[in-house]
């Protein structure tokens, strides 16, 4: 049997409020999203004048990030750099930078995805998120 750490809740909320934090004190309109290891949704926060389509894009780059066990920019370069096949991949719609795997002790325990702004400051955020663990 194989033990691994898991995300709790409080580890969630520790994550999503350090995100916000980063995204506020840089006036960025975003949603941010946080998934487990599974890609399942554990917290979606749309902060005010983000744009609907960012709750759909937050947690698609969140869940790639998770069930590929690397950032999501890594797919995006891939696909730019003409290995267009990875557009068919199963699972795999937010193939764009901004998602982040959760990694403690060399496992993914989750992700997270932001959406709203440049995708080197979605990961900004999303990296400010995940140093609060």
């Amino acid at each position: 049997m194989i033990s691994k750490p898991a995300l709790t809740n409080e580890d969630v909320k520790r994550m999503a409020a350090a995100a916000e934090a980063e995204a506020l004190k840089n006036a960025w309109a975003v949603t941010i999203a946080i998934v487990d290891d599974g890609g399942h949704l554990l917290a979606l926060q749309r902060l005010d004048g983000a744009a609907p389509i960012s709750a759909h894009i937050a947690p698609a780059k969140a869940r790639t990030a998770a069930l590929g066990r690397r950032e999501s920019r890594i797919y995006e370069e891939m696909i730019n750099q003409g290995r267009v096949s990875f557009l068919s991949a199963p699972e795999l719609a937010g193939m764009l930078e901004g998602g982040m795997p959760v990694l403690v002790d060399g496992q993914c325990v989750g992700a997270v995805g932001v959406s709203g702004v440049k995708s080197t400051e979605d990961a900004q955020i999303a990296r400010a998120g995940i140093a609060a663990l």
